[in-house]
């Protein structure tokens, strides 16, 4: 017997041999695959397409089929959270707004939300003001939806799917523009209201929208629902069903396509969404397809919310009317949208010594907020965005922390790839929609 670096073997009175940890050796050996056995482990991104740019995945596979896999991410950290503690309380509103930036409406809401709790006048908000935040995030919803029905269609090899999507999503930020003066990263939705009123232009352009998406997600079905390899690529493909979606944290359309029917908008109202009426789709599978086909739904009912919004637009004010607070949607913007109007002007530098006062305390420091902290949460399109807030008194926000659904579904994905094939991991990863910037606020 010779004694290796690896084993030391001896030879027992039965003429089998062992090793020193006392495994039957041939019994090993002959359980050994010494091809298909051999794993590797390679990263998969951080690239575009598939893994969203900025995401890393490293897989252990061995073949074709996934034995491990993690998610790295933070190449996009951008420090948002912590930048909020250095600036005044509506400015918090420009920050929050590009995290995630496919859902600028949605970040901003929360925030506003949270900052009026802690200011104890979610009461005071304006009807018209509500009306418009519902208004907004619906065709927020609408819009995300498509960019990832836009985004997986050609990860999975339907290109066309791609260009329909965006060409629909650019409808959205055409009306976006129209409203806010910017198709992304608003800084609209504001504590204690909402920063400027709905044009009339914009209605006309929200009803011809509603008029024309029924039969473009008509088309996207006719695409993509019977095609062959779209239905091979998506059912029965990275499954989840609802007791791991709800043991790892996951929610939003992915938790529903388990055939779980939790939506915030439903089993925690807030913006009144109590008093409009819509379903909540769900789907038993918890597979690719279920996603698919929850996400279409849910555009679906978005519409009818967005229809029930605009049919509950009555004038009126759309900020509180506290003036501490109101700014800066009570100043009068210029002819050339870059500033504020010569007779506002006039008004506070020359004949009202209160109001020059009150705007240049506003400027500099902003509102002070009484000290507390509060947890909001909404209905985002990737799940519960939550909003963590804590005020030590002053201007400024000691802490914002926001509870991401990007962030939290991502832990869902080995769970998902593990012990199917690599080329599933794209299909997987898609259909929980991350979008980085959330992730790695």
């Amino acid at each position: 017997m010779t004694t290796s670096n690896y084993a030391s073997e001896h030879e027992t009175d039965e003429g089998r041999v062992f090793t020193v940890t006392g495994g039957d050796w041939d019994t090993i050996v002959s359980g050994t695959d010494p091809i298909n056995d051999e794993r590797i482990v390679v990263n998969m991104g951080p690239q575009h397409p598939s893994t969203h740019g900025v995401l890393r995945l490293i897989l252990e596979l061995e073949g074709e089929t996934v034995r491990e896999a993690r998610s790295v991410v933070g190449y996009l950290h951008t420090g948002i959270e912590k930048n909020l503690e250095y600036r005044n309380w509506v400015q918090g509103s420009t920050f929050v707004t590009r995290m995630d930036y496919l859902a600028p409406i949605f970040n901003e809401t929360g925030y506003a939300l949270a900052v009026e709790k802690l200011l104890g006048i979610t009461d005071d908000i304006t009807e018209r003001a509500t009306t418009i935040r519902v208004l907004m995030m619906e065709l927020n919803r609408i819009s995300s939806h498509l960019v990832w029905l836009a985004t997986t269609g050609m990860e999975l090899g339907a290109i066309s799917i791609m260009l329909y999507g965006f060409r629909e999503r650019e409808y959205i930020l055409d009306i976006f523009e129209t409203i806010t003066g910017l198709r992304m990263n608003h800084a609209y939705v504001r504590p204690g209201g909402v920063a400027q009123d709905v044009p009339d232009d914009a209605i006309r352009k929200i009803r011809e929208f509603l008029k024309v998406m029924p039969k473009k997600l008509k088309e996207y079905e006719d695409l993509l629902s019977g095609q062959p390899i779209w239905t091979e690529r998506t059912k029965n493909v990275a499954v989840l069903d609802v007791t791991g979606c709800v043991a790892l944290g996951v929610t939003g359309p992915v938790l529903r396509s388990a055939g779980l029917a939790w939506d915030l908008r439903k089993t925690m109202p807030y913006c009144g969404y109590e008093t409009y009426e819509f379903d909540v789709p769900t789907h038993p599978d918890g597979d690719v397809w279920g996603r698919y086909q929850v996400r279409l739904a849910e555009i679906r009912e978005s519409m009818k919310l967005v229809e029930q919004a605009l049919d509950r637009l009555k004038p009126g004010p759309v900020m509180v009317a506290d003036r501490k607070i109101a700014w800066p949607a009570q100043l009068a913007i210029g002819v050339d949208g870059m500033g504020n109007s010569l007779e506002h002007v006039a008004k506070i530098m020359g004949q009202s010594m209160e109001s020059l006062i009150h705007h240049f305390k506003l400027v500099t420091e902003g509102f002070r907020v009484p000290p507390g902290q509060v947890y909001v949460a909404i209905e985002a399109p990737r799940g519960e965005l939550g909003v963590h807030a804590v005020s030590d008194g002053g201007t400024r926000p000691y802490r914002v922390h926001y509870r991401e659904p990007s962030f939290v579904n991502l832990q869902a994905l080995p769970a998902m790839a593990e012990g199917g094939l690599i080329a599933d991991v794209i299909a997987g990863g898609a259909s929980l929609d991350p979008v980085m910037g959330g992730c790695d606020r």
